[in-house]
């Protein structure tokens, strides 16, 4: 069938195209999108061979065609047919996509680290073409697009009266904000917390921290607009940082003041800065927990003083996300007003308003933005 669709070679630029989508074989879903979330990692990946080619590595991480693929990875839609195995959703249904498409059997899989699944389940490049090519999707998915073909492991029901827009921001950005905070680093009740970076992951970090019971929620945003987002959100203080202050060091001075001189309990970088990504073991205490959540894949320099005394570092990937206990629980929370998934959605965008889209997200002006497709 004929989709239009996002496209982007990874030079920085993309294009708005009509492409062929195959039809689902065994274990694949063919959707009606709605609905695609814009983040910094789609932004990323326009840019990924901005500045050089792709290597041998590259090809190895991402598969042979890479370089060209079907743009966006949080999505929401509706099934128009499924293939044959497909027992979970049926044409009609409504729901969300994930890109941690577990396979379910491999040794991650199978120790229920299903988020970095060794067999992740893609629908092959040979579905999709463009300009008589062979093209990728983003994460397995291409949500920002008319349809998507995906494989069934990444689709998850939802009820029909969930709006799409704050459906499709679960699939990444909530997850990994929310997943970072209540699967990872495992807050405690009581603890303090602190959040660097107050834009959709960061506030689904707090959210998460809510979630947990901690007692302290320290918000650090160079946004004054966006810290008093983060208190709408559950942060109870609000620090406002500046750009000068290198590595965040004189903020962190500040939270040990706040925390009986100390630091926190935890802390999580949100911003996707590579300069920051050390700054979390600044804030926290001694045996603190320091929480790298934005996904920076630029080398970083660390003074490994920061990690004095017995601070832990961890980086977890989408979350640590499982797809059958995480998104059941996002949407019953979602359901009981325990969520705030609507607030979250700054401003909206028809699908050839992602340049727009991309340039309210770098000024900071979107908490999250959304592309609605019709």
């Amino acid at each position: 069938m004929r989709s239009t669709a996002i496209i982007t070679e990874g030079k920085g630029s993309f294009v708005l195209e009509e492409i062929e989508i195959g039809t689902p074989q065994i274990d694949e879903v063919l959707l009606e999108m709605k609905a695609s979330g814009v983040c910094h990692t789609d932004f990323d990946c326009m840019n990924a061979w901005k500045d050089r080619e792709p290597c041998a590595e590259d090809f190895a991480r991402v598969g042979p065609r890479a370089p060209i693929y079907v743009m966006g990875h949080e999505g929401a839609g509706i099934v128009l047919e499924v293939g044959a195995n497909v027992k979970d959703v049926r044409p009609g249904d409504h729901v969300l996509l994930n890109w941690a498409i577990p396979c379910g059997e491999c040794f991650q899989c199978r120790r229920d680290a299903e988020s970095i699944c060794e067999e992740r389940k893609q629908v092959p490049d040979e579905r999709f073409i463009w300009r008589g090519r062979h093209i990728n999707t983003s994460f397995g998915l291409g949500t920002m697009a008319t349809h998507a073909l995906v494989p069934r492991q990444a689709v998850t029901k939802i009820a029909n009266d969930v709006p799409f827009a704050s459906a499709c921001i679960l699939g990444c950005g909530v997850m990994t904000g929310f997943g970072s905070v209540v699967n990872a680093a495992k807050v405690t009740q009581g603890a303090s917390v602190v959040v660097l970076g107050c834009g959709g992951v960061g506030l689904s970090a707090i959210q998460g921290s809510v979630y947990s019971k901690a007692a302290e929620i320290i918000a650090v945003d160079i946004s004054y607009e966006r810290l008093e987002l983060a208190k709408q959100f559950g942060a109870t203080i609000i620090l406002a940082a500046s750009r000068e202050d290198k590595g965040l060091r004189h903020a962190a001075k500040e939270v040990r003041e706040m925390t009986n001189g100390r630091g926190a309990d935890y802390c999580f970088e949100c911003t996707a800065v590579p300069q920051l990504g050390p700054a979390p073991l600044a804030f926290v205490r001694n045996g603190g927990i320091a929480v790298g959540v934005s996904g920076i894949e630029q080398s970083v320099m660390f003074d490994m003083e920061l990690f004095e005394w017995d601070k832990l570092y961890i980086n977890p990937l989408y979350g640590q996300c499982k797809p059958s206990r995480d998104f059941p629980l996002l949407l019953k929370l979602y359901r009981d007003g325990r969520l705030k998934l609507d607030q979250m959605i700054t401003r909206t965008y028809p699908l050839e308003g992602l340049k727009d889209a991309f340039e309210d997200m770098h000024n900071g002006k979107n908490a999250k933005g959304v592309l609605l497709i019709n």
